[in-house]
């Protein structure tokens, strides 16, 4: 039992890791010249001064969306963590993790939503940019983070606390 205690809380922070990589790096669209772009700042080198142009990105709806979508799946695992080991200490013997479950569960679904529109709208980014970008490691470390969750999220609902 403590070994299953010990992989469940391992992927657990594995997804939290993932997250917080996905959600706060700069690297979700790979522009031509090892230029990249996040969800809070697009920042491109300009030749001529020699130095970054950066500017706020949050004026486009969807990418509000995604913001909001990242951080809540960020807040929600972490949530689920706490719910984990609260329960993992409070509950009764043959109790079911069905919050911690369940908190699991609305986080990837939530970075699923953000992904998912992310890639809906990267044409609006292609327009904005010079043509041959690609999306970047943090948007593959969300799509990563998605399954983790959801298999994190039946695992919690199946385990039962055992002595």
């Amino acid at each position: 039992m403590s070994l299953l205690l010990l992989v469940v809380s391992a992927l657990h922070i594995l997804i939290l890791i993932l997250l917080f990589v996905a959600t706060l790096d700069k690297s979700w669209w790979t522009l031509p010249g090892k230029e990249s772009l996040n969800l809070w700042y697009d920042c491109t080198w300009n030749n001529d001064t020699k130095t970054w142009a950066c500017s706020n990105v949050s004026e486009n709806g969807w990418l509000k969306a995604v913001q909001v979508l990242m951080v809540l799946s960020l807040i929600l695992c972490c949530l689920s963590f706490i719910l984990f080991m609260f329960q993992l200490y409070t509950m009764r013997r043959g109790g079911l993790f069905y919050a911690t479950g369940l908190c699991q569960l609305c986080t990837s679904v939530a970075v699923f939503s953000g992904a998912l529109i992310y890639a809906i709208h990267a044409e609006e980014i292609v327009a904005k940019h010079p043509r041959g970008g690609s999306f970047g490691y943090c948007f593959a470390l969300a799509w990563v983070a998605f399954p983790l969750a959801l298999v994190s999220g039946i695992v919690y609902i199946h385990l039962r606390k055992r002595e």
